[in-house]
């Protein structure tokens, strides 16, 4: 079937993804340059990474969701989602290199373990999902509680 979008305009996501992708960048390359690597600035590190990487990959993953519509519709909370998940495994895989314990299958299993979580989320979002029909002159009374006769 196919069912409208609940997705806004482009020009309203844009303005999101340039500010906390220009933040994120910016915050990032403050911390590389003015810090030394104590406890504080790498978390910081790791913030502003996970934010850039949000931030950048977020106009594609709107794309990517407009281009292949699904059911239910989804709304800009998921968009987000979908682009705060990239941004996550960008930071774990950058916290895993700095600590010289990732390799190629680690990287594969965690991005496959991301991906079966969104999955899980987005199945449980389309079993609570109801369509709206638009007719209101169905008079289905199945659901409606009995009436006590008295």
């Amino acid at each position: 079937m196919n069912y409208p979008s609940r997705l806004p305009p482009f020009r309203s996501v844009l303005p999101f993804s340039f500010i906390i992708g220009i933040s994120g960048w910016a915050g990032l390359v403050l911390v590389v340059i003015t810090s030394l690597p104590t406890l504080g600035p790498r978390w910081l590190f790791f913030f502003f990474i996970v934010i850039a990487l949000t931030g950048t990959i977020l106009p594609l993953i709107y794309f990517l969701n407009v281009r292949f519509p699904s059911d239910p519709p989804i709304g800009v909370p998921v968009v987000i989602r979908q682009a705060s998940w990239v941004g996550v495994y960008g930071g774990i895989l950058v916290w895993m290199q700095l600590g010289r314990i990732l390799t190629t299958s680690i990287g594969v299993a965690i991005a496959i373990g991301l991906v079966v979580v969104e999955g899980l989320i987005r199945m449980r979002e389309r079993s609570n999902w109801l369509p709206d029909t638009g007719d209101e002159s169905d008079n289905d009374t199945a659901n409606d509680p009995p009436e006590i006769l008295g």
